[in-house]
């Protein structure tokens, strides 16, 4: 089923170039579970059930593991990103490459690095709540910096590691939107948009080869600490690093948008915050900070991250497959070099998965009846559909997972999160269905809070975390001269 389009250009008028899951998301409920449209001649499908997406992403992988050539993405990355390659040999060795340096085998590797983090964030929050938008966005470039490259910890807010990283992510998140492949059909002498890919990949290359040629010099006099580099075969291979770092930065540009969501929820719903708060005492008690060996007895903590994951994807559409060949599916013919779309937006809200309470935040909804982590929901082996499917599912998973979990559980250990008040006096509760668009992803708009300490000498454990992880910083730089 689809919606009518019009001749020659199809569909391609009707889906929005602004937020498109919400229109999806109403085709779901009018045309089913898929919908098929055109996009001025190019065939797309549109996925909107756990059983469409699992027969045709996961179990026929093969034939949808395909990516379609983003003309602009690879011209702005030099065909380097691998979450973007369309298969092949390449592919296949950068795949490897990721899995090794990303597995479940390497995650204990970056455990310091995610717990420092966690704590400039926690002192930055407590300290200038105002920026905390600010401050979240520092974490996210900072942790990817450091896993990359074993780069010292991000401190200033007008770092220009750190703006370059937000510009990289604006740039190439905009060229993933449903629909934007048509400015690649103009003229070239009307293509500006080739002309600023071109420039912005011959910025990358100067950034990140002097980052290469200084990590090649560390493992040279094996000053190399932990980090996604001493994982990867063959560090003379610069395409093989350019490719990790874009695959790390791809899923820590994800991660921005949690945090924020994470607060959102949190500022209005002190119930959740008072739970999570409730367990951090149980397990750690007052007297320490959250550490990873207590990851697995802070089940509600895991919880709130995989709801704010479902809740509030931060990719709401995913990234478009395409098939190899042609194929049947349900009673449809799926030509070859259709582009197929995960509504992931749709997936995420699904009442019949998540019941009728779907669009509401309620982390228990993770939890079995003693409390503890439920071994997937439905067969779904991570709560919800935000990390992808089949061979093209986010291979940093779960380094993300242990991130957000450390900053969460940090955060809340450490303060309280509550609104702003009003002129009157009243809190003012943000809105929890606001969006803010940013290409494919997605992230709240800015909303004020104010942060307290939750315990007497909380802001003092922070503060002197704080400042061992400066010292520990400032001890790298100088070791390195």
């Amino acid at each position: 089923m689809c919606p009518r389009g019009i001749p020659l250009l199809g569909n391609a008028l009707q889906l929005p170039t602004v937020k498109p899951w919400h229109t999806l998301a109403k085709w779901k409920k009018s045309y089913g579970s898929i919908v098929y449209l055109n996009m001025a001649g190019q065939p797309m499908v549109i996925l909107n059930t756990k059983k469409t997406v699992e027969d045709l992403l996961d179990q026929r992988t093969s034939k949808y593991s395909a990516r379609p050539h983003f003309i602009v993405a690879n011209i702005m990355t030099g065909g380097f990103n691998f979450v973007l390659m369309s298969g092949g040999e390449r592919w296949r060795k950068m795949r490897r490459a990721s899995d090794n340096a990303l597995g479940l085998k390497h995650t204990v590797n970056y455990h310091s690095i995610q717990r420092n983090e966690a704590v400039f964030m926690a002192h930055s929050l407590l300290g200038d709540p105002n920026n905390w938008r600010s401050h979240v966005e520092r974490t996210s470039s900072s942790v990817a910096l450091s896993l990359m490259y074993d780069s010292p910890l991000i401190q200033s807010l007008q770092d220009p590691s750190l703006l370059w990283m937000n510009s990289y992510i604006e740039k190439i998140s905009a060229t993933l939107m449903p629909g934007a492949f048509l400015v690649e059909h103009l003229p070239r002498s009307l293509s500006k948009w080739r002309r600023d890919a071109e420039k912005s990949f011959e910025e990358n290359n100067v950034y990140f080869g002097k980052k290469f040629q200084n990590i090649k010099k560390q493992v040279k006099i094996k000053e190399i600490a932990n980090c996604l580099i001493r994982s990867v075969p063959g560090l003379q291979d610069f395409s093989t690093l350019l490719v990790q770092k874009l695959s790390v930065k791809s899923t820590f540009s994800l991660w921005q948008g949690v945090p924020a969501h994470i607060i959102l929820d949190l500022d209005g719903n002190y119930d959740d915050m008072t739970r999570a708060q409730e367990e951090l005492d149980k397990v750690i008690g007052r007297s320490r900070l959250p550490s990873f060996a207590d990851l697995k007895h802070l089940p509600y903590i895991h919880a709130i991250v995989k709801e704010v994951l479902r809740w509030r994807t931060p990719l709401p559409i995913g990234v478009p497959h395409v098939s190899t060949e042609d194929d049947y599916y349900d009673g449809y013919y799926i030509p070859k070099g259709t582009l197929c779309l995960a509504n992931v937006w749709s997936l995420n809200h699904d009442l019949e998965i998540y019941g009728p309470d779907a669009e509401e935040f309620r982390p228990e909804r993770h939890l079995d009846e003693n409390g503890q982590l439920k071994d997937g929901l439905l067969g779904l082996s991570e709560g919800h559909f935000t990390y992808g499917f089949g061979q093209r599912i986010c291979v940093g998973r779960r380094v993300a997972n242990n991130t957000l979990f450390m900053a969460a559980a940090t955060t809340l250990w450490t303060m309280r999160l509550e609104g702003v008040k009003d002129s009157d006096g009243n809190v003012v509760v943000p809105d929890v269905s606001a969006e803010e668009e940013n290409g494919v992803l997605v992230r709240p708009p800015p909303f004020s809070i104010t942060t307290t300490p939750r315990f007497q000498d909380a802001d003092t454990f922070i503060k002197e975390a704080r400042d061992e992880v400066v010292e520990e910083n400032l001890a790298r730089l100088d070791a390195r001269g």
